[in-house]
Formats: structure tokens, sequence, C-alpha cells
């Protein structure tokens, strides 16, 4: 039986997840610089190829592992839910809000809502490296275009809106990343033996290729926390082995540094969330896999070697965490509780509105099912959520429960509106008149973080 540990989490050095046989067979492991803490988080589940994603509130870890399933973990609660079965080394991508999953699967784009662990598909053959843009309404994937030729695009997650970004001829293109703002994407090329790093000002289209290392073989490149930098594995060689370059350079490759050098061929590498160190792995004196975590500070550009022992086979250090104020809704018309961004401001007794986003809570009075309620809201004869929305069932506080979004074409008056549905535990009485469902408009970046907080008083 795995003991369970809760760890606590320093927002500046933040912890490491890495994959490792160390206690015998391949799961996951925390590290936390700040102490030296090492816990096991997971037994029996993990595989030499598992890698390990953390959602952006630092709290989750995603991991495809043993029997190719795809495993959520909670890192305070240590519960773990299986929920798909896919390829190995399939990136697996959060949104932004830490609530749903994205990866590739048998030619579709897969979006999976950890919460009412609810999934929809969109079709795209050929597809890799789908992962979300900072707001969380639009996806970045790599697919072949009509010619064959591995392009980016870019598609809403309504699956409306696809755009082709590149304009690309240099072959596949591999391990594609957009950056943490969501301005630029990096990637990989041509292949395995010969790897070049790019990047794409997702904007403009403009290409920028990176110098990379000696011998063209450049691996697990990763974008910093300001977007402004990307570290890599730069394999280079010297008689009679090769071994790996630590290097970074700027997004437009004009200020390429060689931090350390690791005993291995090629090794993946992370940014602390401040973007002051990176961690990479070393060890490799004579066999194929590592055996030591090591992490360099930038400025001083000193190796310290804080992990030895097992094979270790991936790492990924947790992402910086943006806190953003709260505060605590409370309607006792409503009877409802959730909390809101501190710098929204009152407009009347039932709707706030601030920088990037609004709410407003209302009530239905209505006596069929919720599907039929839902129906209704979403294609009122006003379209208020366009010609298309998207209906998604769930429950909250345990109770029936629909969010809706809006299609692309939704009018721009309606502030990207989406809503949220919740079936009232017992029906609450306002003014003279009972009603059976309480809905929450809000605008659609911030529909599922209110949301899916809600209270019932």
């Amino acid at each position: 039986m795995l003991a369970v540990q809760a760890v606590t989490h320093d927002p500046v050095q933040g912890r490491i997840a890495y994959t490792s046989n160390r206690g015998g067979t391949f799961d996951l492991w925390l590290y936390r610089p700040q102490d030296g803490l090492n816990l096991q988080l997971t037994q029996g589940l993990g595989a030499e190829f598992s890698v390990p994603y953390w959602s952006p509130d630092s709290r989750s870890i995603a991991f495809i592992g043993i029997g190719n399933v795809v495993h959520l973990l909670d890192t305070v609660t240590h519960a773990i839910a299986r929920i798909d079965q896919i390829e190995p080394y399939t990136l697996l991508d959060w949104s932004p809000d830490s609530r749903s999953l994205v990866y590739v699967k048998n030619g579709r784009i897969v979006v999976y809502d950890t919460f009412s662990h609810g999934s929809y598909a969109i079709p795209e053959p050929g597809a890799s490296d789908v992962q979300w843009f900072p707001s969380g309404t639009e996806l970045l994937f790599a697919a072949p275009d009509s010619t064959g030729s591995t392009q980016l695009f870019s598609i809403r997650a309504d699956n409306t809106d696809r755009r082709q970004i590149t304009q690309n001829t240099d072959g596949p293109i591999h391990d594609v990343r957009i950056s943490p703002d969501g301005t630029f994407a990096l990637y990989t090329f041509p292949g395995a033996s010969i790897s070049i790093i790019s990047t794409v000002d997702l904007a403009t289209g403009t290409i920028y290729t990176l110098e990379g290392g000696p011998l063209a073989k450049n691996y697990f490149p990763v974008w910093s926390p300001n977007s402004r930098s990307i570290a890599y594995s730069a394999t280079t060689y010297k008689e009679p082995t090769y071994y790996s370059l630590i290097q970074i350079d700027s997004r437009t490759g004009q200020n390429q540094r060689t931090l350390a050098a690791s005993s291995c061929f090629a090794t993946p590498v992370g940014w602390s969330p401040d973007g002051d160190k990176i961690a990479y792995l070393s060890g490799c004196e004579g066999v194929e896999s590592a055996s030591q975590l090591w992490i360099v500070d930038i400025r001083e550009q000193i190796p310290v070697n804080v992990l030895s022992g097992g094979r270790i086979t991936a790492l990924q250090w947790s992402p910086r965490v943006r806190r953003v104020p709260e505060n605590i809704f409370t309607s006792f018309v409503y009877r409802v509780s959730f909390p809101y961004p501190a710098n929204w401001r009152r407009v009347s007794e039932e709707r706030y509105e601030g920088f990037g986003g609004f709410f407003q809570v209302s009530a239905i009075s209505a006596s069929g099912r919720i599907a039929e309620v839902c129906s209704s809201e979403a294609f009122h004869p006003l379209m208020p959520y366009g010609s298309s929305p998207r209906i998604i069932s769930m429950t909250i506080q345990n109770r029936e429960a629909c969010f809706i979004f809006p299609s692309a074409d939704q009018p721009a008056e309606m502030n990207k509106q989406a809503a949220l549905i919740v079936r009232y535990p017992r029906p609450v009485q306002i003014g003279e008149a009972f009603y059976n469902y309480f809905i929450l408009f809000a605008d659609v970046n911030h529909i599922r973080q209110i949301g899916g907080r809600l209270s019932f008083i």
C-alpha cells in the first residue's frame, strides 16, 4: 500500500515530477527542490515511456502508463482516474483552467472533461501534438495539408474556424509546442537523425530557425515560462562517446548559450517556474539511460546533481501558477455562492463585470427535464449563443447541470456569453414565483472556473 503524503507547493521553486524505476518498477516520483523531499507518487502504474504533464494549477498530473492507459493523478489526495487508452508518447495538454485534457487518438482530436468525465472528438486525420491556446477556446495542432506536407493549424474547440498557419516545405515537423503566452510555437524537423528547431510567429507565420548544436541533433525543446527563450538538448561527440549540451536560445535564435553538459546522448529538460533554473538528466556513462537528475542555475551556470539511482526516463517541472485574487459572490435571493475575480465590480444586484469578463445570475421556472431546459436556452429563437451552440451535460454539487458554449457565429454584442444551468436541490421562491433551475451567464473564458465551484446555500 502506497503511503499518501500531501506535498506542499512552493510557487517559486515548484516541484519536479519524473519517471523512474528506482522503486523496482517504472512509476512517477516527485522531487521538491527547496528541501530535497523525494516521494513516490504511483505504484505499478507507470511505464518506461511515461511522461508527466502538470496541470496549470500544479495540482494534477496526466500521464500514459502501463497498458497505454491515460491516468490522472491528484497530487493532493493521490486519487487516480483512468480515462482512455492511447498510443505511447502521445502529447497530453491541459486546458488553461486545469479542467480539460486534449490529445489525439485514431485520427481524432479528443477533448476530455476531467470534472464531468465526458468527452467529444473532432475528426482530424494525421493530427498530432494538439494543445490549447491560453484562451481555452482554441487549439493548435500539426497535420498534413492537401499535398501531404505537415503544417500547423488552429481550430476552435467547438470544431469551427479551422485555419492553416504555416506554409512548411521542409518535410515532417515534430515536437510542436505552443509558447505559454500563445504568440509563438516551436517544432523540430525533419526527423530524429537530423533534428533542427524552428519557431513560428503564430500571428504572421514568420519562421525563425535556431542554430542548435554542432551535429544538428537537437531534442526535447521546451519554452521558458516567459515565452522568450527555449531550452533543449544538443547532441555532440567526443571520441569515443556521444554526450549532450544543455543549451538555451532566444525564440528568434539570436542568443545561444551553453549551460551544462550531460553524459547522455540526449536528455529531456525542464524550466523552473521562475525561469531561473533548468533540470536535466545525466549519468549515462556506458549505458543508454540516465540515472541522475541535475539542476543548473542559468545565472551561475553551476550544475548540481540532486538525485541519483535507478533509471530515469522523463521529467517535468511544475508550471508557474498565476493566482488571481478572488472574492466570493453570495446571493440569498438565488441561494448560490461562488468565487469570481476580485477586480470585477458590481454593475447590478445580479451582474458583475471586469477586465476580460463578466457574470450574471438568474433563475428559470420550468417543470421539464434538464435536457429540455438546456436545449430551450441554447437554441432560443434570438440565437444568443449563435446558430450551433454546444451543450455539455454534467453534475454540479451532485445536481443535474449543463454548460452551454457559443458557436463561432455568436453575435458580437453577446460578449462571448456562455451559460451554466443547474437544477436546484429544491425549488427556490423569488418574489411570488418558484424556480427549479439556477442559470449563470458568464463569458466563455470564465464560465467553467466560476461554475465549477458553484455552491448552493
